[in-house]
């Protein structure tokens, strides 16, 4: 395993114990994911699982006009390709590289091997399908109800707990698509949330300055999705040296 890059940096892998991790170790492949990588299409079999370290991965929908809305995200806190081990194989939507970074993969019949011998994989799994099935709730209930502003506030909390720094590489072209909103949108948004300070725009840039205050301006639902993801695996103990 490489001194830059380690299993332990995605929370699933690490927070199972010793013995599991170690009969899964051998078979985990470290990948490169590039930015806008297709991980998977609607209706496709899926050959492995994901378990992102440093890159940020979007479960969205396209519509048969083209266009798209997320429906989630996926960074060093889960896994994608929750299909595989809840017996659907396929799914109706797409994921995409939202963030380039790192995963490790592993294959499906390996992870179906694990899951189904009934031990600490198959629970953190389970509970991680909760958390996930709650963002997606909870993201849709945001697109429904609430401004342009809060869901990028939202959307940008989100992204920014997975990531090492506070400097994302995102168009706003990319964020729309996410939101599903037009660009005008969230550039009017982010001018004005980088007027108060909070964000600095640049060249595909987004820096963010200000956490409390996106903080401040974000709905009740970012709180949500992290409140539930902490509830479901704060009894999950990480392995010593991880």
């Amino acid at each position: 395993m490489s001194l830059l890059h380690n299993p332990n940096q995605n929370h699933l892998l690490a927070a199972l114990p010793t013995r599991d991790f170690e009969a899964l170790a051998a078979d985990l492949e470290l990948v490169p994911l590039a930015l806008g990588q297709m991980l998977y299409d609607p209706g496709t079999q899926m050959r492995h699982a994901y378990f992102p370290t440093t890159a940020i991965v979007s479960l969205h929908y396209v519509t048969e006009s083209g266009a798209s809305a997320e429906t989630a995200g996926v960074g060093n806190e889960g896994v994608v390709g929750i299909s595989l081990f809840m017996g659907g194989d396929t799914t109706s939507s797409s994921a995409v590289v939202q963030t380039a970074g790192h995963a490790y993969r592993l294959e499906r019949h390996l992870l179906k091997q694990a899951f189904d011998a009934a031990g600490p994989l198959q629970r953190l799994l389970l509970r991680y399908t909760q958390a996930l099935m709650t963002q997606m709730a909870q993201t849709a209930a945001c697109n429904r109800h609430h401004s342009v502003e809060q869901q990028l506030c939202r959307w940008l909390l989100l992204t920014l707990d997975r990531l090492p720094d506070r400097e994302l590489v995102m168009t706003q072209e990319l964020v729309a698509s996410m939101l599903g909103v037009r660009r005008e949108s969230v550039t009017d948004a982010a001018g004005h949330l980088q007027a108060l300070g909070y964000i600095r725009y640049r060249r595909g840039h987004i820096g963010v300055l200000d956490r409390a205050g996106l903080e401040s301006k974000a709905c009740e639902c970012y709180g949500v999705v992290k409140k539930e993801l902490k509830r479901l695996l704060s009894d999950v103990r990480l392995r010593q040296g991880s």
